[in-house]
């Protein structure tokens, strides 16, 4: 018997039915987002070989990419507000409307906010939020868009100049679709000084690609990328010059060319169960020999992690606490020197006492040794007003004879 075909129920079974699964339904979600929520909490997407939940979600749990975005944050911020499970449970808010109340949820106001967007649809709770939390109107705005999709090349041949109103939003987002087999359609919106890079590299390139194809321009762009970042990342070269390894950082040039082409560009991790972490991004070298024992940075004692599995190695070699409290140490430390930063940048904006009188001397004649020379001694001057530095630059550019030294007055 197919489970699926339902014909032989009758209607008030079948909208019973429905209404039962619905039901479960939202149990379901609830006890999912607490699941997700507690495996986010304690991180057990790390000892799994996943370098985030995102990850996790989407490769291990097989949700879909918006799927999982949308769970995630409706888990973490159920997390922080426990009611929103059984106001998801009971089938007073939906996953939608979580993820639109999160941003504006707090200890004072969620059993309120709860309240009054129980059993609101999506619009409902989009009206609410405005009567709550209103924002400024947006500025008026006239665009035109292709009334038909451009070919893919046409800013090869000049501007588009077939225009109609439509809606804009789809062009505003990225996107990177599947067309063939080898084949994609990339779509996004450039910046103007982004735009004027693009036509100046089709000017260079004429002789190599006289119609100018977008396509060959991005590839030829890219290689040039990629070769630059390749550079710095793990030191590629045509003619690598090999050497021992040393101890301690940093990571010698022909070290991370060789632990980059062993690990093929992807974290080392690998769970209990033999899944490798499929991360390609934010890669780090990574001691396995931690160099505070005496690891050595060789080949052998180098390998590529991502920075999640990178510090989840730490945290077990060292200690979650020590850890802790080196990243609190580092945080400080990098807001110090931020700060100092600023500072030197105010100081060096600010015009000296010296800078602000060698402009007027220049415009009286002097040559520009002689103002500086004279403006110097107003360094020690700084509260004295503009006009008594230069009148002690002055005096000291007057001839010799022409000098008049103050002397103490004395009585007859």
């Amino acid at each position: 018997m197919n489970t699926y075909s339902l014909s032989h129920l009758g209607d008030r079974a079948l909208l019973r039915d429905l209404a039962s699964l619905v039901a479960r339904d939202r149990a379901t979600t609830a006890a999912l987002l607490a699941h997700l929520a507690e495996v986010d909490a304690r991180r057990l997407y790390l000892p799994a070989a996943y370098p985030s939940m995102y990850a996790y979600c989407v490769h291990e749990l097989g949700l879909s990419e918006e799927a999982a975005f949308k769970r995630i944050h409706a888990a973490r911020t159920a997390r922080r507000f426990p009611a929103l499970f059984a106001a998801l449970a009971e089938g007073r808010l939906h996953l939608s409307g979580v993820v639109m109340l999160a941003p504006h949820l707090t200890p004072a106001n969620v059993d309120e906010l709860l309240t009054a967007a129980a059993h609101r649809s999506k619009a409902g709770i989009e009206q609410l939020l405005a009567e709550r939390f209103p924002r400024p109107d947006i500025p008026e705005r006239v665009q035109a868009i292709p009334a038909r999709a451009a070919p893919a090349d046409s800013l090869a041949l000049g501007p588009v100049d077939q225009h109609a109103p439509g809606r804009v939003e789809g062009a505003s987002r990225p996107q990177v679709t599947p067309l063939s087999p080898e084949r994609f359609a990339l779509q996004l919106t450039l910046a103007q000084s982004t735009y004027e890079k693009l036509r100046y590299a089709q000017t260079l390139l004429g002789h190599q690609l006289p119609t100018g194809e977008i396509a060959a321009v991005l590839d030829r762009a890219l290689d040039a990328l990629i070769g630059q970042l390749e550079k710095q990342k793990f030191a590629a070269t045509a003619r690598p010059r090999p050497r021992r390894g040393t101890a301690g950082r940093p990571i010698p040039a022909h070290v991370r060319r060789a632990v980059w082409e062993r690990d093929q560009g992807q974290c080392t991790f690998v769970s209990d169960a033999g899944q490798r972490c499929p991360a390609r991004t934010r890669l780090e070298f990574d001691h396995q020999d931690p160099v505070a024992r005496g690891g050595q940075t060789t080949v052998e004692n180098v390998r590529l992690r991502c920075r999640a599995h990178n510090q989840y190695e730490a945290e077990r070699v060292f200690g979650a606490g020590f850890i802790s409290e080196k990243r609190v140490e580092a945080r400080r430390a990098r807001v110090r020197a931020a700060a100092e930063a600023r500072a030197r940048t105010a100081a060096a904006a600010e015009p000296s006492h010296e800078q602000d009188v060698v402009p007027w001397l220049r415009q009286l004649g002097f040559r520009p040794d002689e103002a500086r020379r004279a403006a110097a001694p107003c360094e020690a001057i700084p509260a004295a007003s503009l006009e008594e530095r230069l009148r002690l630059a002055l005096s000291l550019l007057r001839p010799p004879h022409r000098r008049v030294e103050a002397s103490p007055v004395t009585a007859p």
